[in-house]
């Protein structure tokens, strides 16, 4: 059974549901709608599991007619499975802070909502990691400003069109994740000094079924 694609959600965590603040507003509706769209579709959500646009985006995801339990999933920076928002189903709590950005940029695919400095992160960590990055354009934060550009001069993938891809709704991010998604199959492989040695992702060749086994009681 193929794995259902994993999409990295990332943006500011300063804004809620019903900000006064219109931009603020904005976002959490985009975030929302996105979360809705991407389980409607098929996909899992992944954020930091914080507050904004991350509580946003899981809200949505339960609220579509296709969510089912484990569709959320929050990359902690805590020790606290708690300190994550309510609509996190999984919670890993890694204790990282802000080093766990390499692990929520990690997806197939990273959609941006705005974003100050810690969204750039994780943007540049995805963009690195060869990942396919999506990036709002209607709304104030660094996704508008990487949008529709390479991040970078690094030669990622031999189709001219690799960029940071820009968007202004969910409907535009899944019909690039469905054209897209299949053709960005590199994971950063081992580093040469001084250069990024990039190498084609292996599909699983696990087979059978799942072993248990019995833990012994401790005395």
């Amino acid at each position: 059974m193929e794995r259902r694609l994993i999409v990295g959600v990332v943006g500011n965590a300063a804004c809620w549901y019903g900000s006064s603040n219109s931009n603020d507003r904005k976002k959490w509706d985009l975030a929302y709608d996105l979360g809705k769209t991407l389980v409607d579709n098929g996909y899992r959500v992944l954020t930091g599991g914080g507050r904004g646009v991350m509580r946003a985006v899981m809200a949505g995801a339960h609220a579509s007619k296709k969510y089912r339990e484990g569709d959320t999933i929050a990359i902690s920076p805590s020790y606290d499975e708690n300190d994550s928002n309510d609509f996190a189903d999984i919670v890993i709590p890694t204790g990282l802070n802000e080093y766990r950005d390499c692990m929520v940029a990690n997806c197939s695919v990273v959609v941006a909502i705005g974003g100050g400095s810690g969204t750039l992160n994780e943007i540049s960590f995805a963009w690195k990691h060869c990942r396919l990055v999506i990036a709002y354009t209607n709304v104030e934060g660094w996704s508008a400003t990487v949008a529709g550009v390479p991040l970078d001069n690094n030669h990622r993938y031999d189709f001219k069109e690799d960029k940071v891809w820009g968007v202004t709704n969910a409907q535009e991010v899944i019909e690039i994740i469905k054209k897209w998604s299949k053709k960005y199959n590199k994971v950063l492989g081992a580093l040469d000094i001084g250069k990024a040695n990039f190498v084609e992702r292996k599909k699983s060749n696990w087979v059978g079924p799942k072993i248990t086994t019995k833990i012994n009681k401790l005395p």
